[in-house]
């Protein structure tokens, strides 16, 4: 489930990349015209990927002793 909130959260980290250097929104482009509740639901799955991963601050953290 981490590895899935991360992989989704450097997808839209990505996507607004794009978007702030060029102008160019990839989750648009490939899902949009007819598709564009597509585009909505991974933007919205991206989003509650994001506050889920808010709750990594808040994990307790093992502490490895070598």
């Amino acid at each position: 489930m981490k590895n899935l909130v991360l992989i989704l959260i450097i997808i839209g980290a990505l996507n607004w990349g794009l978007i702030g250097f060029f102008r160019y929104d990839l989750v648009s482009s490939i899902f949009g015209g007819e598709f564009e509740i597509v585009s909505r639901i991974i933007y919205a799955i991206v989003g509650l990927a994001g506050i889920y991963a808010i709750s990594f601050f808040f994990r307790n953290r093992e502490v490895t002793q070598g």
